[in-house]
């Protein structure tokens, strides 16, 4: 099934070339046009059916979800990415744009947090963090102290 326009090359006798070839070839196999109907319901039906039995098979099975974070700050604005990994090659990429103003550590714990929300919502039991920041991975693993008010806040939540 399908919603190319390939019906116009099996039922029209007058194309010339390489497409009347194509056409004899495939006349001889009972091929009939049909149109793709809707998918987009069954997309998501299916998407949630996979991400519900990973997360119930996670459980059991004592799976690590795993998380990548990176966050970044410029004078045209700032974001973070989150990659999750969980069991059976379960994949969740999220990007963020934040709308207020922060420096490149505030992003870096805000993609954290991120992450660690994400991985929550998905049901993870057991999770490992990657970062890039620093002061971020010491701060958390307390090989740092947050002296600065805003990290030490952000190191709380986390």
């Amino acid at each position: 099934m399908t919603d190319l326009p390939i019906r116009k090359v099996l039922q029209k006798p007058d194309v010339v070339g390489r497409m009347v070839r194509w056409a004899m070839e495939l006349s001889e196999f009972d091929i009939q046009y049909e149109l793709r109907g809707p998918i987009k319901g069954q997309v998501y039906v299916d998407f949630v059916v996979e991400l519900s039995s990973a997360a119930t098979h996670q459980e059991g099975a004592g799976f690590k979800w795993v998380f990548s974070v990176d966050g970044s700050s410029n004078q045209h604005g700032n974001g973070a990415g989150v990659i999750l990994e969980g069991p059976y090659r379960l994949l969740i990429e999220q990007a963020l744009r934040f709308t207020f103003k922060a420096s490149n550590n505030q992003a870096e714990y805000e993609a954290l947090i991120a992450g660690m929300l994400l991985a929550k919502e998905m049901g993870a039991k057991g999770l490992l963090a990657k970062s890039d920041s620093l002061l971020v991975t010491r701060q958390v693993t307390g090989e740092y102290q947050a002296k600065d008010l805003q990290m030490a806040a952000y190191l709380e939540y986390v």
